[in-house]
């Protein structure tokens, strides 16, 4: 299982963030994905990182299109 941070893309659109519509950040481990959409299908929560607010969660991701999913178990 793996820990996720969602954060909301302040500076999509910009050079390295995707487009306009790539609203989201998620961060595992020390990668990061830009999507435009998520569903979290597990128990979340918020949490600050001593910087930034994000929601938290722990799961695993599957991303199809633009489209991430975090579930209870591995699909």
């Amino acid at each position: 299982m793996n820990h996720y941070r969602i954060r909301f893309n302040r500076r999509r659109g910009q050079p390295g963030y995707g487009s306009v519509d790539h609203v989201w950040r998620i961060f595992e481990n020390e990668n990061q994905f830009l999507v435009k959409h998520v569903i979290v299908d597990v128990p979340s929560w918020s949490e600050d990182d001593g910087q930034d607010w994000h929601i938290a969660c722990d799961g695993y991701l599957k991303i199809k299109g633009d489209v991430a999913v975090i579930k209870p178990q591995q699909v």
